[in-house]
């Protein structure tokens, strides 16, 4: 999370499309001298690099067709939270699904883009105006199936969790950043609504998440 508003943003830029890529990368420069891209590409492309700089936002272009064929989106996990960028509502709900923080709709003007990735690094909500309803739709990530709104991959991190790995185990097990790891941690034991990785790793043994 950023920490203050004079801080620099460091942000992920992620999408499929080239072109949309190019133009969003091209707006932002024009726009901040305190705003660095520190990885930009595919979702693929972006995962496989590492960095060593950490995101505080991703900004997510989903795309004009973002439906995967099973019908549902799913949000880059890069240890920061998400912008989307989204063509519609159906799209922007399929969006905030998949754990999207803000919303904006593709043809944003830079200048407010700008202040909303501003905003969701610092760990706020943004949602165009026309979006705005949709903060009251229930989230798919909350279904019966996943009882504390947890991700696939923090479902992973449970499971490393309940084997007793650290941060550091747990990235080189998913092969990820231990950055991303330790966000990922950080995000389960909240949504458990505890303090420590023994507590969670007992709600979760209780809860029928993890078999200890």
């Amino acid at each position: 999370m950023l920490d203050s508003d004079a801080a620099p943003v460091h942000l992920i830029l992620v999408a499929e499309d080239p072109l949309a890529r190019g133009a969003l990368a091209r707006a932002l420069s024009e726009q901040a001298g305190d705003l660095a891209v520190i990885a930009s590409g595919t979702l693929a492309e972006v995962e496989s690099s590492r960095s060593d700089a950490a995101p505080d936002v991703v900004l997510w272009d989903v795309g004009l067709h973002p439906a995967e064929p099973s019908g549902r989106m799913e949000a880059p996990e890069l240890g920061a939270p998400v912008l989307a960028l989204v063509p519609d509502e159906s799209a922007g709900e399929g969006a905030l699904s998949a754990g999207a923080r803000g919303l904006l709709f593709r043809d944003v003007a830079p200048a407010p883009l700008l202040a909303a990735l501003r905003a969701v690094a610092r760990g706020l909500s943004v949602f165009d105006p026309a979006l705005a309803a949709l903060r009251a739709t229930p989230r798919a990530s909350a279904s019966p199936s996943t009882p504390e709104g947890l991700t696939p991959r923090e479902r992973e991190v449970l499971a490393l969790l309940a084997e007793g790995l650290s941060n550091k185990a747990i990235a080189e097990r998913l092969d990820i950043s231990e950055h991303t790891a330790k966000f990922h941690v950080n995000a389960v034991l909240a949504k458990l609504g505890v303090q420590r990785r023994t507590e969670a790793v007992v709600r979760a043994a209780r809860m029928g998440l993890v078999t200890l």
